[in-house]
């Protein structure tokens, strides 16, 4: 009894790392939260107050949405996409590929963009806070405390609402997620 147990503590401690992936997405997330950063950081500095909010609901919005994404792709069933490749359907096979790869697809999606977006959103949460303060007179802690507190609440909330949609509706998701990708092979 005691080798068997031996044999599966041997065999769980065995962590198969893929630090080839690894250092990809290590340095694919540089260079996205580079661009992205750069580009919200640029216009932010250049347009008014109205427009920044704007922005800031984009990011919060592509963060939920890459969230949804990641998820669907993860607890979606595979089966049917292979039913639909066999018959050609576009985006399927596209669609397979992803299911196969759920875990680097969703560490993408909801590690890679979700958080970028979300450090984004704090940044641009922060300048909005700032230009707040400095038109209002009100003080930058009451700003940035009550800029924040919308900037989580929004995030955090709608990747609670949208989580239990990419559960229950995960195969539609992937599906329509693997045309847009298709569209973009071309």
């Amino acid at each position: 009894m005691k080798k068997e147990y031996k044999k599966q503590m041997e065999k769980r401690k065995k962590i198969n790392i893929n630090w080839n992936w690894i250092v990809k997405i290590t340095l694919l997330s540089f260079l996205i939260s580079l661009v992205f950063s750069g580009l919200s950081e640029g216009i932010i500095a250049n347009v008014n107050l109205p427009l920044s909010v704007v922005i800031l609901l984009v990011f919060i919005s592509i963060g939920i949405l890459f969230d949804m994404i990641g998820v669907s792709v993860t607890s979606s069933d595979e089966a049917p996409f292979h039913s639909m490749s066999a018959r050609k359907i576009k985006g399927a096979k596209t669609a397979v590929k992803l299911k196969k790869n759920a875990d680097k697809v969703s560490s993408f999606c909801n590690d890679v963009i979700g958080d970028i977006c979300g450090i984004i959103s704090g940044t641009v949460g922060a300048t909005i806070a700032l230009s707040i303060s400095n038109t209002t007179n009100i003080p930058i802690f009451i700003c940035s405390l009550i800029t924040t507190s919308i900037v989580a609440s929004l995030t955090i909330g709608g990747k609670a609402t949208f989580k239990s949609v990419a559960i229950n509706q995960s195969n539609e998701i992937l599906f329509n997620f693997a045309k847009i990708i298709e569209t973009f092979k071309k």
